[in-house]
């Protein structure tokens, strides 16, 4: 490519963003990969020569997600390399399994790799940094990711805010999801209940039985943190008794609830001022690499 501008405003902004090419060294992982010799840095390798990594954050893939990768793949070719690290005589995929999946199932031989010497603390970091961006992981997955990174390799909370850009209390609330039932905990990696309604019913009495009625009722988020105070203070309240728990949230309810959602994706505080003559969207960061992976996120870029 000649188009030095373009390709310089590609490049991730000194001292942002650097999360991900700091772990991982700095290759060019968006230039496709054709037939014959592969740009520096990357190897190809048999397919059969990758195999997962059992600590891997994401455990749910979508089927219907792989095959159409699948489908371009057997077109245009396998445009990003996979990360893997030796393991044995063979190789285990650091970032990218989506990716082995799908080309095995477009008939690959061999894909485009990145081999790199990593522990097992900087896999895990690798994996959760990619699938955070990628926003491939749902909050639990996330959550046991965090949890893994304190437990078995001596991570701080403080710590992982930065590896992942996101504040220290969105970390929290993710390891507080833990707690709840398994059978809750499922309901989330299931799309049953949003993270929002899934810390609502953290210390409930019988969180089970609440988050059934939530699904059940399609209740919002603040319906069913009034729920829970219902059923902690004992009374019952007719709003969230009808047909879909509607009742009367005004609406300061429901930006106060759009605000914790927009917080909840991003990690960040959020804030929403309105009147009338219309309003204002604020989002709080304390360091620069929080700040770009908003701008990446509101550009489109980085994943």
């Amino acid at each position: 490519m000649n188009d030095k501008p373009a390709a310089s405003a590609r490049k991730v902004r000194p001292g942002l963003g650097r999360g991900l090419s700091a772990l991982l060294g700095d290759v060019d992982r968006e230039e496709p990969i054709e037939g014959g010799a592969p740009p520096a840095g990357i190897r190809m390798l048999p397919v059969s020569a990758l195999a997962p990594h059992p600590g891997q954050p994401r455990r749910h893939f979508d089927e219907e997600a792989i095959a159409e990768l699948a489908n371009s793949i057997a077109q245009r070719g396998l445009i990003q390399p996979i990360v893997v690290r030796p393991h044995g005589k063979d190789f285990q995929i650091v970032a990218g399994e989506r990716r082995w999946r799908a080309a095995q199932r477009a008939r690959l031989h061999n894909v485009p790799v990145i081999v790199r010497e990593l522990s097992d603390a900087e896999t895990l970091e690798i994996a959760l940094v990619e699938n955070i961006q990628r926003q491939d992981l749902n909050a639990i997955e996330e959550a046991d990711a965090y949890r893994k990174l304190i437990e078995e390799f001596g991570h701080t909370q403080e710590a992982l805010a930065r590896l992942v850009a996101k504040s220290r209390s969105h970390i929290a609330n993710l390891l507080r999801l833990l707690d709840l039932p398994v059978q809750v905990q499922k309901m989330v990696i299931e799309d049953e209940l949003q993270m929002g309604h899934a810390r609502a019913l953290i210390g409930a009495p019988d969180p089970l039985a609440l988050a059934q009625r939530v699904r059940d009722k399609q209740l919002t988020v603040r319906e069913t943190e009034r729920l829970v105070r219902q059923a902690r203070s004992g009374k019952k309240d007719r709003k969230t008794e009808g047909n879909g728990g509607s009742g009367d949230t005004g609406q300061d309810a429901d930006l106060q609830a759009l605000e914790q959602q927009l917080g909840d994706v991003l990690g960040l505080h959020v804030r929403i001022s309105h009147s009338d003559k219309g309003g204002a969207l604020t989002i709080n960061y304390s360091t620069l690499d929080q700040l770009d992976m908003v701008c990446q996120r509101l550009s489109g870029d980085g994943f």
